[in-house]
């Protein structure tokens, strides 16, 4: 079996023992992905009570949109409507950790739910949207962190086969199926807001 692409993280993931990660992305283990993310997401400390009061009585119906979501990234299935950019415009409170946090433990679900060349599917998309989200959150003049660039340059390399140099943030090239950091800058001197925060409700 290929080693994962980013270390996994010490926190509990809500995965049956023994798992066998998948090879191939299919409607079944992306409902499975997305519904063992959001069980990550509500037991966090940062994240759960914004999405918990952002999704109050509609969980299932959220949990219904981002399978479509990211069935029709993955697979092509263009079920999706909806306008992610406009989706999170009303929110207000949204901090670069809230980013870090919601890309940490989404990276790490994948990693242990699918095989690396599986994984760089869903984890590139999920890195470019959190970039265009912070840009626009934040201003085009907002530094993304160098961690989550390094990351976003190394799994490209993965995917394309190239040891082409983007930027002096990226990390040196590794061999396919090498393990990538899990956690981003901001995550780990991350704290739960004294003050309740947003997140979205196309998150």
């Amino acid at each position: 079996m290929s080693k994962p692409l980013i270390e996994p993280s010490s926190e509990p993931n809500p995965l049956p023992t023994p798992f066998v990660p998948a090879a191939e992305p299919d409607e079944t283990n992306i409902r499975e992905l997305v519904d063992a993310f959001y069980r990550r997401v509500d037991d966090d400390l940062l994240l759960g009570p914004i999405f918990a009061r952002e999704l109050a009585g509609r969980w299932d119906a959220h949990l219904a949109k981002m399978t479509t979501f990211w069935s029709s990234l993955v697979l092509g299935t263009k079920g999706y409507r909806g306008n992610v950019q406009e989706a999170h415009r009303p929110l207000g409170d949204i901090e670069p950790q809230h980013f870090a946090r919601w890309l940490t433990l989404f990276l790490d679900t994948v990693n242990t739910r699918y095989e690396p060349a599986a994984a760089v599917q869903f984890m590139e998309p999920a890195l470019r949207i959190a970039q265009s989200l912070q840009l626009s959150k934040f201003g085009w003049d907002y530094a993304i962190p160098d961690a989550q660039l390094a990351l976003m340059a190394s799994l490209k390399r993965l995917r394309t086969g190239t040891n082409e140099t983007e930027s002096s943030t990226e990390l040196p090239d590794r061999s396919h199926g090498e393990r990538f950091p899990v956690r981003l800058s901001g995550v780990e001197n991350a704290e739960p807001s004294a003050e309740p925060s947003d997140e979205s409700s196309d998150a």
